[in-house]
């Protein structure tokens, strides 16, 4: 099972949304595909609709040693299943402090390798153990971002993170690339900071993701709408980008 992991400490830079895109387009390439929403907001399990008042088991559950992870499954399609964190994970960075707790999902994770072909993982928009759980289980690591100063202010901050998680996690993780979204190529700015943006990408040792995700209204409605953009919205511009970029993500 491949782990990826999609963070970006700048919330609303599309990460939930590209979660739900890569792993839905992962499933419609006839792959077997767990989501896992460590988000305690919980958006992705409620884009795909999961009750989250009467969920009955939740990452949380298993990660306090009450349940097992097997527990926590919720099929979504077939072979296209999610975990949920819950929204007790509000308090994780002061819940869960012995020593270990940056493995709490990885030895999760390693009970499910043979059940599925990919695990995507969508975190939350800070640099707390819950992203570090996520990044030390991974392979590797999908970041999108604005064409924006602030995105790529963000850049630098999660570099550091993402060392630290090497250097004592993880050792293997790789960043994958960076992905651009609700992206308006026509914009001066989106222009002038391409260039600075394919720089960050050299200094953090990876690429910038050719597919660039054009605005489109119609991701907002599919999420409304409680389901993937391919299926609510198969002819968005944005569909199309998402739709290219799994095939340059399976493509490597």
């Amino acid at each position: 099972m491949e782990i990826v992991t999609l963070t970006n400490q700048k919330g609303g830079v599309a990460k939930t949304t590209t979660a739900l895109a890569l792993a839905t387009g992962l499933h419609r390439k006839k792959k077997k595909v767990l989501m896992v929403d460590m988000d305690a907001q919980s958006n992705l399990s409620f884009t795909v609709g999961v009750d989250l008042l009467n969920i009955e088991t939740t990452l949380y559950d298993v990660f306090k040693d009450e349940a097992d992870i097997k527990d926590a499954l919720q099929p979504v399609e077939n072979k296209l299943d999610i975990v949920t964190g819950g929204l007790q994970m509000a308090a994780a960075d002061m819940e869960f402090t012995s020593v270990g707790r940056e493995y709490l999902l990885k030895k999760n994770l390693e009970k499910l390798s043979s059940n599925y072909d990919y695990c995507v993982i969508d975190t939350p928009p800070t640099l707390g153990i819950l992203t570090m759980n996520a990044l030390t289980a991974s392979h590797k690591v999908i970041i999108p971002l604005f064409a924006d100063i602030y995105s790529l202010q963000g850049i630098s901050q999660l570099q550091g993170f993402i060392q630290n998680i090497r250097e004592y996690c993880n050792p293997g993780l790789k960043i994958e690339g960076l992905l651009l979204t609700k992206y308006t190529a026509r914009t001066n700015i989106a222009q002038a900071l391409d260039e600075q943006i394919q720089n960050a990408a050299i200094t953090l040792e990876t690429k910038v993701f050719k597919t660039r995700i054009r605005q489109a209204v119609a991701v907002q409605e599919s999420q409304l709408m409680k389901g993937d953009i391919y299926t609510k919205a198969p002819n968005a511009t944005a569909t199309k980008d998402y739709m290219e970029f799994v095939k340059e993500f399976i493509k490597k």
